[in-house]
C-alpha cells in the first residue's frame, strides 16, 4: 500500500482542507445574513485563498483576494440557511465530514512522522546502490508492427530467407518508427509493454523473433540489435527521488506497526 499517494486519498485530503476551512468559517459567521456583517476568520480566509490560487496568500493580487472573498461570503451565507442545519444531520453528510476530518488528521500525523524521521544520506545511498546493482540492461531494437498475425508470419519467413529487416519495416510497419526502419533506439525493459519487453529479453543480440509477438498495438516482429549495461544517473541527480522513497518506506513501516 502506498500511503497518501493514492488519488482517492489525495482528493479526500484536498476536499478536507476546504471543508475544514469552511467549517471553521461557519463557526465565526455573524447571525445576520447581510454580507456586510460577516466576520471572516483571517486564517480561514488565507487557507481558502491559498487553495484557490495555489500559492501563498501574501502573493495574491487584489483582484484574486476580492474574488475569493466573494466566494467565501457565499459559502458563509449558504451554510447559515435553516436548511443547512437540517442537511448537516443527514447520516451520509455526517459520514462524509468524518471521513474528511480523519483524512486531514491522518495526513497531519503522516507529515509530522516524516519530518521527525527524515531520510539520512546513508539510507538514500543504500537504496541507490541496490538499484544500481539490480538495474536491468538496456537494449537496442527494431520492430515491424502489422495488424494481423498472418502478416507477421509472412514477414518472418522473408527475414529467414535473408530479407533486410530495416527495409521490411519501412515498407510494411504501421508504427511511427517505420520511416527509420523500425529503429526504437536504446531503452530499458520497463519502457515497453510487458509482452514486447519479455520478447526482447529472450532474444540474443542480432536475433529476431521466430514467432509474432502480440501486444495491445498489434503484431510485432522484433530484432534485438544490441544490449549494454545500464548507466546509472549520478546520486546527486536522483537524491530527491531517493529521499521521497526512503521516507515513504519508513512511513509505510510505521503504519504497518500500528496495525
Amino acid at each position: 500500500m502506498t500511503i497518501f499517494k493514492h488519488a482517492g486519498i489525495a482528493r479526500a485530503t484536498r476536499m478536507a482542507a476546504v471543508a475544514g476551512a469552511v467549517a471553521l468559517a461557519v463557526s465565526n459567521v455573524a447571525c445576520s445574513q447581510d454580507s456586510s456583517d460577516l466576520t471572516i476568520n483571517p486564517t480561514v480566509f488565507n487557507m481558502y485563498l491559498e487553495s484557490r490560487i495555489q500559492r501563498p496568500a501574501d502573493q495574491a493580487t487584489a483582484e484574486e483576494s476580492a474574488a475569493v472573498r466573494r466566494e467565501l461570503t457565499d459559502i458563509y451565507i449558504l451554510s447559515e440557511q435553516p436548511r443547512a442545519a437540517e442537511l448537516s444531520k443527514d447520516p451520509r453528510f455526517v459520514a462524509q465530514m468524518e471521513l474528511q476530518s480523519r483524512a486531514m488528521l491522518a495526513q497531519a500525523v503522516a507529515s509530522d512522522y516524516v519530518s521527525r524521521n527524515p531520510a539520512t544520506e546513508e539510507e538514500m545511498r543504500a537504496v541507490y546502490t541496490d538499484q544500481v546493482e539490480n538495474a536491468p540492461p538496456e537494449f537496442k531494437a527494431r520492430h515491424i508492427l502489422v495488424e494481423t498475425q498472418g502478416e507477421a508470419v509472412a514477414l518472418i519467413a522473408e527475414l529467414e530467407g535473408g530479407a533486410d529487416f530495416a527495409k521490411l519495416a519501412e515498407e510494411n510497419s504501421t508504427g511511427p518508427s517505420a520511416s527509420t526502419g523500425g529503429d526504437l533506439g536504446w531503452f530499458p525493459p520497463d519502457r515497453m509493454v510487458p509482452e514486447f519487453s519479455a520478447a526482447v529479453q529472450q532474444l540474443q543480440d542480432g536475433e529476431f523473433t521466430k514467432a509474432p509477438v502480440q501486444t495491445q498495438f498489434g503484431w510485432h516482429v522484433i530484432l534485438r540489435e544490441d544490449s549494454r549495461e545500464s548507466t546509472p544517473p549520478p546520486f546527486e541527480s536522483v537524491q530527491d527521488v531517493l529521499k521521497q522513497r526512503v521516507e515513504q518506506e519508513k512511513l509505510q513501516s510505521y503504519v504497518e506497526s500500528l496495525r
